[in-house]
């Protein structure tokens, strides 16, 4: 299985696949909320991989400062992406250091990573609802220090 990023540079871009490029690389690696109005419908629904149901900016704005703030340099590494209408989909990789307590596991400061599935659905210009569907039972084991499964 290939786990290398994908080279965005030389990947053609549909304008949806562009805007989860946006989403990834510069709303959440560098936690910039402000974007979040630009990108996502105003009544969106999240279903992420580490909690719960959100809908709309505030609840979603407040679920990257809490995963940003327990997880320092929090990044996403694109390892492939897929379009079909007004869906796209893709694999990534999730990574960032323990600062804060998380899934009751104090900070341990280690490097931790885990792989999740996106899907968003599109309406118009914007993301109407985003599932992410993640390998939380791997996460958790990183942060306790758990030899890999």
């Amino acid at each position: 299985m290939d786990d290398a990023p994908l080279d965005l540079s030389t990947v053609p871009w549909s304008r949806q696949k562009e805007t989860v490029r946006v989403f990834y690389k510069e709303m959440w690696d560098h936690a910039n909320t402000a974007l979040v109005p630009q990108l996502f419908h105003p009544d969106f629904t999240f279903r992420g991989s580490l909690g719960p149901v959100l809908v709309g900016h505030e609840q979603f704005i407040g679920y990257v400062h809490f995963v940003t703030g327990a997880l320092d340099r929090y990044t996403s590494d694109i390892l492939a992406l897929g379009e079909e209408g007004r869906r796209v989909f893709g694999k990534l990789r999730f990574h960032g250091y323990h600062r804060k307590a998380l899934f009751d596991v104090p900070p341990t400061g280690r490097h931790v990573w885990w792989y999740g599935m996106p899907i968003f659905t599109f309406e118009g210009e914007r993301i109407r609802d985003l599932w992410v569907l993640g390998d939380i039972h791997g996460l958790i084991g990183r942060l306790k220090g758990e030899p890999a499964a």
